[in-house]
């Protein structure tokens, strides 16, 4: 009977942590009361930082699909999904930018009947325990029902714990990461001829989805692109001088 009543209590202690997850009750950037992850003031002001322009052509050719722009409100909304624990702004933010890739892709050039899976940029094992889930994954979850692909989140594995990426110059980024992505042999056997979507939370140089790329290459893996949440002003800056 002990271990009945523990095992009960700990199953309603689980469901209602999923609960306060899911029906936390206020907005996760203004507090105020809200039924949603976002109150519709706040929504509309994250909003606004959608790009009319989604697909950015970024490096060695590999596309990104991005749905707006890292800055202001959606900046915050994205701090509070990886420091503040609110996982249910991800069901927003992923599910934006599930439609925004189905708006661009369609008109790519098709990858040659190639079964497209879409696969998270992972964190080191220590970064994971620390946050206690890796906000990518989480936006490739709610990104993956809109969009209906398979989600293959063992793909990649992280296996060096870097420095910080926001603290570093460009040139500094590439060598941070350099071996710092490995690929899973198990999941690797079980898949023909993929083409993989990389997906993270935000693009700045484009170092970590290269790094990936690179990785998964070497493995017979293709790469179609990169979809984020959110691209940062620098990148935008690239863009527009290129054109």
């Amino acid at each position: 009977m002990g271990l009945i009543s523990l095992d009960t209590k700990a199953w309603k202690q689980g469901r209602q942590q999923l609960l306060n997850v899911f029906l936390s009750g206020n907005c996760a950037l203004c507090d105020r009361p809200c039924s949603t992850p976002l109150c519709p003031s706040c929504q509309r002001q994250v909003q606004q930082t959608q790009l009319p322009h989604p697909l950015y052509q970024g490096q060695a050719g590999l596309p990104v699909v991005s749905w707006g722009t890292y800055a202001g409100s959606l900046k915050q909304c994205i701090a509070s999904l990886k420091y503040n624990q609110r996982q249910d702004v991800a069901q927003f933010l992923g599910t934006q930018l599930a439609q925004s890739w189905l708006r661009v892709v369609p008109s790519m050039p098709s990858r040659g009947g190639r079964e497209v899976l879409v696969v998270p940029i992972p964190l080191h094992e220590s970064k994971l325990k620390q946050r206690g889930f890796n906000q990518a994954e989480t936006l490739a979850r709610w990104f993956c029902r809109v969009t209906h692909l398979p989600l293959h989140s063992n793909l990649l594995k992280r296996v060096q714990s870097t420095q910080a990426q926001h603290s570093l110059n460009r040139e500094e980024r590439f060598r941070n990461l350099n071996q710092a992505f490995d690929v899973d042999r198990q999941q690797r056997s079980q898949l023909s001829q993929p083409s993989v979507w990389l997906l993270d939370d935000i693009f700045t140089t484009g170092a970590t989805a290269l790094s990936c790329a690179q990785v998964l290459r070497r493995h017979g893996v293709s790469v179609a692109g990169i979809c984020t949440a959110a691209r940062t002003l620098a990148a935008e800056e690239h863009q527009s001088c290129k054109t």
